[in-house]
Parts: structure tokens; C-alpha cells; sequence
């Protein structure tokens, strides 16, 4: 009996190792965003400086994991396989929501997981029981209720709080140090950066100490003794430094930012190791007391009175976990595009806007643009005008071109977002690190009049679906671990060994899945590279040659999409092949995003151009990206009916059929072929022969449609696949027309002056 439970124990480390590994790397937005969107350092530097962070956090950790102990359940009342009953449908919900939150791109956040799946298991397990005690038991005896609705009140109020305390910040402090802070700091840049250091100290060290494990009860009240010399002395000292500092024409806020980046990364993991480590921690303690009483007693009739007491982790448990997160963090390929969305949401120009609007955020829009008319109507015209002047944006100097923000944003985002996510954890309060430091930074962004009228119904449309995603997590994690908790309860070993299975099907899923969304953060990258691109431009003549670069690789790149899915879908329809038409439709769909994407970077390259070279330009930019557009669209118009004829079974193509339309479209993708190798030499000598060689394609492609419709008439063939096989004609002449346009306004924006 012991050994089962000692291969699901091994089970639940393993787990937990995947977790460690998967968590860090989809949390590392929560600390790295504001160093990288502010440039405070190399990516390499923020890596380490974020590594050394997250291993002290997790040696600090100790005392979060009573969380996961008796948090949310009562375990005195609870028998040694109800809790282990619970902890694996815990660990195993907790797989399958990160496997399809990823896979659907949708935010989530290990801690409302972990909260929410923990009252999920402790609910299911607890009405079983209580309908087996014939009234004896309540729901209020099984829970821990007034600490669990602490714990989701705190998770969720720090939504709010971390918005407004960002907004009310960085509006305070965009007030002292105005835009052209270099200019401000000589008066305020030591004690600001004094306090916040101080701050820092504060909250990591001296609230994180009393869980140490390593620490002695004489040095642990010594320290708590001296708290207050102790914040007097670090502020006088970090003051006195800063202040030194600057006269050495040191950038302080740099040192801010990275200092606020190793705090963060500190709570992050002093905060939310628990979510990953806290579950096989308290199984393992579990399954120790267990063996300790040499089988005297039954796993069925053994209270966890144990768990009622605070975790004592091994300190080598806290530090091997620290290591595995760093060596996920440093290692992982994922990492460079994590900070992406919430960078693109706080930046303060306009850039790549990735979400598209709503109801919701246009409302928002409308109502607060109401209702901050009517404050500042009642506000005295000198007053306003005296804020206004604050907030006048500078040039940016030529070290900070590329920047999505400032470097006075980026130290309020770390280090209010570290001191909120610190005191929750002294508090044993499991606030979300991705909640908090989110939230901030839309705060922060929202104060520094980042969402300006043509950016911020696209933000607020991101972060209402970033918000939204929270909430469905955290309602997933409840309903999902209730139901996996009920069938391991009462499905026993066999629902264990099952659900087991499942997780494993599960991480080599997750494995196959990566390969697409790695694919799709690469369009991204691309994105973001030519945006940083375009905004370093120093004139216009190096704008218009990036601009121009950009033109050519994206149209280029649209040309051989459009062969390879135009040769994909008509094979895979002659060889009914639904799985690849499926695919081909999943591709156009990212494809389509993707040239969305382009075209706003293309609003940017205009705006780098001058006056008269950014009208004539700016127009073929458009059409070259209409037309780009309107060639997915016509493989898409023609895949979808193909898609849906194979898929009901209905007759395929007849030999004369397949014969002929194979012809052509081979034809085409030749095509195609040589317009994109023209447009990505640049070269148009020869741009008169690929227009002859289109008309002759039409000419060829109008005869097939006379050919079938002749067919048609004489009842030669089946009707159904007589209309999709006309509409693939209609779609392949689309597809010719609008590569050959594409080409004409290629050729006027390439090479005319």
C-alpha cells in the first residue's frame, strides 16, 4: 500500500518539476518587462540580476507553503488519502489548465490555480464526507472558510489596488521628475531613489527573514529589535550613495530599475514557489508521517493532524527549486517574447496594436473621456495648465531610441509592484505576482497619458481580455479540480493511475503544441524588430530604405505563403485530405493576423517619412498590404468550401477535373514563385513578361470555368463538387489578379522616387 503512494508521491515531484520549469518561464513578464521595455540594461544583465532574485526568493519561501498545508482545508478532519486524494487532483488540474491556456493563448496565473483548485479538491472531498456523516460534519468544520475567502478577496482587490496605487504613483511622480526627468534629478533623483531602495530592503529582507530557515531565533529578533535604526540608516545611506552616484554621472534610475527587477524577481519567487513546490511538499510531509508509524494504523483512517502545523521545507527542497527556475529561465526560448503584451499595452508612442477593439472598451473609452471633461471643467484653467506642462513629452535622447517607456516608469512599475507582492506574502497572502505587477504597469501607463485616443480602446480591449482570462482561470480551476477530485475519490487507484496517464499525455501534447506557438511568436519577433527598427531611424532617407526593406520581405513572404497554402489546399482536396485543409485554414487565419500587425508598423514607418515622400509612399505601402490581404483572402474563400465538402463526404474530383486543375495551379505556384523572387531582388527589369504571363494564366483559367460549365449543362457530373470546383477556378484567377497588383504597387514603391 505504501509503495503506491510512494510512486504518486514521485509522480507529484515530477509534476512539480514541470511546473517549475513552465511557471517561471510564462511568469517572467511579472519581473523583466520594465528593465527591457526601458532598456535599463542588456538582455543578459536583466537575466542575471532576475536569476540571482528569483533563487534568494526561493531560499526565503518557507512560509508560503503552509498555504498549500492548511490554507484552505482543515486537515485534522481529513484522512491521509482524502488529502492525498486532494493534492493530486490539485496537481493534475493544475497540468491540464496550463496545457489549455497555453494552447489558447489566454493569460493565466499559477496562484488563482493553485487557490482556486485547492478550494476545488477541498470542496468535492468535504461534501463526499459529509454526506457519509450523517450530519455530524458541516462545510465550516471541513474548510478553513475565513482564511480562504482572505486569501481570494486579496488575490482580487489586489487588481485594483495595484491599479490605482500605479495610477496615483506615477502620476506623483510624472509631476516631480516631468518628462525631461535628467533635467529634474539633480533636485529629487537621491531621495527618490533612497526612499525606494530603502523601501526595498525594507520589504525583502527584514519581512522575509522571519521564515528563513537557516536564521537563529537571537538574529531574527535582533533584526525586529532594530527595524526602525535600521530603516533610518539604510534610507541615510542609500541617499548619501545615490547622491554620490549621480555626481558621478551615474543614471540612478538605472540602478532603481535594476534593483526594483531583482526585488520583484525575489517575490516572485518567494511569492509563488508555493504554486509549484507546495503541493508535493505537503504530500511528502504527509506520506512521512504515514510511514513513521510502521503500519499501525490504516491510510484510510490516519487524521493528517500534521499538516496542521507550519512547513519546516529542507532547505536543499527551497534551493533545488530555486535552481530549476533559474536554469528554465535562462535556458528557455520563450522568454524573449513573454513581455511582449504587457509592453505593448504600457508603451507610451502607439505601436504594434494587437488586440482589436470591443463594445466594452469603446464604452469604457467614451464614458471616462465624459467623465474627465467634467472633472477638469470645475479645475482652474492655471492648474491645468501647470499639470499639462508636467506631462510635455521631450525629444528622446539617442541611448533611449526604442524605449516603450522611461526609465522614471520602469523604477515605479518594479519597485511598487515588488513592495505590494512583498507585503501580501508577509501577510501569508498569496497575491498574484502576474495580477500585481500587471496591473501596476497599466496603471503606471494610464497616468503617464500613454493611451492616448487612438491607442486606448485597443489597450483597454487587451487588458479587459487579460482580466477576463483571470477570472476564467480561476472558475476553471474550481469546476475542473471539483470533478478530477470526485473521480479519483471514488474511482480509486485505477482513477489515479488513469489520471496519471493523462497527465503524461498531456506534457507530450504540450511538447508537439510549442512547435506552433513558437511559430507564431517568430511572425511576432518580426513585428517587433522592424518597429524598433523604424524608430531608430536617425533620417529619412535611412527610414525609407527600412521601410522599404520591410515592404519586401513581408510581400515576399505573403507570395510564398500563398503558393505553398494554394498547392497544399487543391492537393490536399484532389486527395481528400481533410487534415491537411484544416491545417491550411488554421495557417491562413495566423497568416491574416499577422499582415494586420504589418500594417500598423506601416502607419509607423510613415510617420518617420517626411511630408511629401510620406503621402505618395505611404499609399502604395497600402495597397501593397490590401492586396497582400485580399490574396489570403481568396485562398481562404476557396479552402474553406473544399474543407467542407471533404468533410461531409460528398463525391470528389473527377480524373478530367483534378487533370486540369492540377495543370493550372502548378502553372500558378510558378507564378507565384517568380514574382516573389523579383520583388525580393528588387529587380523589375523584366516586370512586363510576369504581367503577359498573368494574362495568358486569366485566359487559361476562363476556359476551364467554360469547360466545367459545359459539363455542367450535360449533367456530366455531380452539382455539389461542380460548385466547388468553379469556385477554386474564381479564387485561383483572384489569387493571379492580386499577386500581379501586388507586384505594380511593389515596383511604384521600390523603385520611384
Amino acid at each position: 500500500m505504501e509503495t503506491i503512494y510512494l510512486v504518486f508521491l514521485i509522480c507529484l515531484f515530477i509534476l512539480a518539476i514541470f511546473d517549475l520549469s513552465v511557471g517561471v518561464t510564462n511568469d517572467a513578464s511579472n519581473f523583466l518587462n520594465s528593465a527591457l521595455g526601458a532598456k535599463a540594461a542588456s538582455f543578459r544583465t536583466v537575466m542575471v540580476i532576475s536569476a540571482l532574485g528569483i533563487l534568494i526568493g526561493a531560499t526565503l519561501s518557507n512560509g508560503m507553503m503552509d498555504v498549500a498545508r492548511h490554507g484552505i482545508y482543515q486537515p485534522q478532519h481529513f484522512y491521509f488519502t482524502e488529502i492525498m486524494c486532494i493534492l493530486l487532483a490539485v496537481m493534475l488540474t493544475d497540468m491540464v489548465l496550463l496545457d489549455i491556456f497555453n494552447s489558447l493563448g489566454l493569460p493565466t496565473s499559477t496562484t488563482v490555480s493553485l487557490v482556486f483548485e485547492l478550494l476545488g479538491a477541498s470542496v468535492a472531498v468535504a461534501l463526499v464526507k459529509i454526506s457519509n456523516s450523517n450530519g455530524l460534519l458541516n462545510l465550516g468544520e471541513l474548510l478553513n472558510t475565513e482564511k480562504a475567502f482572505t486569501m481570494i478577496l486579496a488575490i482580487f482587490l489586489s487588481v485594483a489596488i495595484a491599479f490605482l496605487f500605479g495610477m496615483i504613483v506615477q502620476f506623483l511622480t510624472r509631476i516631480i521628475f516631468t518628462f525631461n526627468y535628467k533635467k529634474q534629478s539633480k533636485y529629487f533623483a537621491a531621495v527618490f531613489a533612497g526612499a525606494a531602495a530603502t523601501a526595498i530592503v525594507y520589504f525583502m529582507l527584514i519581512k522575509g527573514l522571519k521564515d528563513v530557515t537557516f536564521m537563529t531565533a537571537e538574529l531574527k529578533a535582533s533584526i525586529y529589535a532594530q527595524s526602525e535604526k535600521i530603516v533610518l540608516y539604510c534610507f541615510v545611506a542609500f541617499t548619501i550613495l545615490m547622491q554620490i552616484l549621480y555626481w558621478l554621472k551615474v543614471n540612478v534610475f538605472k540602478v532603481i530599475v535594476l534593483l526594483g527587477t531583482f526585488s520583484l524577481a525575489l517575490a516572485f519567487a518567494g511569492n509563488d514557489l508555493v504554486n509549484f513546490i507546495g503541493i508535493p511538499m505537503a504530500a511528502y510531509s504527509s506520506y512521512i508521517d504515514l510511514v513513521s508509524q510502521s503500519g499501525a494504523v490504516s491510510p484510510d483512517t490516519f487524521l493528517m493532524e500534521s499538516l496542521t502545523e507550519s512547513a519546516e521545507t529542507p532547505w536543499y527542497f527551497l534551493v533545488g527549486a530555486g535552481v530549476i527556475m533559474v536554469i528554465s529561465l535562462t535556458t528557455s526560448k520563450k522568454v524573449h517574447n513573454v513581455v511582449k503584451t504587457s509592453i505593448d499595452l504600457s508603451r507610451q508612442k502607439e505601436g504594434t496594436e494587437n488586440f482589436g477593439t470591443s463594445s466594452i472598451a469603446r464604452k469604457l473609452v467614451r464614458t471616462t473621456t465624459n467623465m474627465f471633461s467634467s472633472i477638469i471643467s470645475i479645475i482652474p484653467p492655471s492648474v491645468l495648465e501647470w499639470i499639462d506642462s508636467r506631462f510635455v513629452s521631450v525629444e528622446v535622447p539617442e541611448e533611449e531610441k526604442g524605449v516603450s517607456f522611461d526609465m522614471v516608469r520602469a523604477s515605479v512599475n518594479v519597485v511598487l509592484a515588488a513592495l505590494l507582492i512583498a507585503l501580501g506574502t508577509s501577510f501569508k497572502l498569496p497575491l498574484s505576482t502576474t495580477y500585481v505587477a500587471f496591473m501596476v504597469a497599466m496603471g503606471t501607463s494610464l497616468a503617464d497619458r500613454a493611451w492616448g485616443r487612438e491607442s486606448a480602446v485597443y489597450r483597454i480591449t487587451g487588458v479587459i481580455a487579460v482580466v477576463a482570462g483571470w477570472f476564467i482561470t480561476a472558475g476553471a480551476a474550481f469546476l475542473f479540480c471539483f470533478v478530477v477530485a470526485l473521480i479519483i475519490y471514488f474511482g480509486g487507484f485505477a482513477a489515479m493511475i488513469g489520471m496519471v496517464g493523462i497527465a503524461i499525455y498531456i506534457l507530450i501534447h504540450s511538447h508537439l503544441m510549442y512547435k506552433k506557438r513558437q511559430r507564431k511568436a517568430a511572425l511576432q519577433e518580426e513585428v517587433n524588430s522592424t518597429v524598433e527598427k523604424l524608430q531608430t531611424a536617425t533620417d529619412t532617407n535611412e527610414a525609407l530604405a527600412l521601410f522599404r526593406e520591410l515592404s519586401r520581405n513581408e510581400l515576399n513572404s505573403t507570395l510564398l505563403f500563398a503558393k505553398d497554402t494554394l498547392y497544399k489546399v487543391v492537393r490536399g482536396f484532389m486527395d481528400e485530405n481533410l487534415k491537411d485543409l484544416r491545417q491550411s485554414l488554421h495557417e491562413i487565419e495566423e497568416k491574416k493576423i499577422h499582415i494586420k500587425q504589418v500594417k500598423r508598423v506601416g502607419t509607423l514607418g510613415v510617420s518617420q517619412l517626411d511630408h511629401d515622400i510620406a503621402v505618395e509612399k505611404g499609399l502604395y505601402y497600402y495597397q501593397g498590404n490590401d492586396f497582400s490581404s485580399e490574396l489570403i483572402y481568396s485562398i481562404r474563400r476557396m479552402a474553406e468550401p473544399c474543407r467542407d465538402h471533404i468533410d461531409n463526404h460528398f463525391n470528389p474530383l473527377s480524373d478530367v477535373q483534378k487533370q486540369d486543375l492540377g495543370a493550372a495551379v502548378d502553372r500558378i505556384c510558378d507564378y507565384l514563385q517568380k514574382c516573389a523572387d523579383k520583388l525580393i531582388q528588387n529587380d523589375y527589369s523584366s516586370f512586363k513578361d510576369l504581367v503577359h504571363e498573368s494574362s495568358a494564366l486569366t485566359r487559361d483559367l476562363v476556359l476551364l470555368n467554360k469547360e466545367e460549365l459545359r459539363r455542367l449543362q450535360g449533367q456530366t457530373g455531380s452539382t455539389k463538387v461542380s460548385m466547388v470546383y468553379l469556385n477554386m477556378i474564381q479564387e485561383t484567377k483572384n489569387v493571379v489578379l492580386f499577386s500581379t497588383n501586388l507586384m505594380k504597387v511593389s515596383r511604384k514603391f521600390q523603385i520611384e522616387r
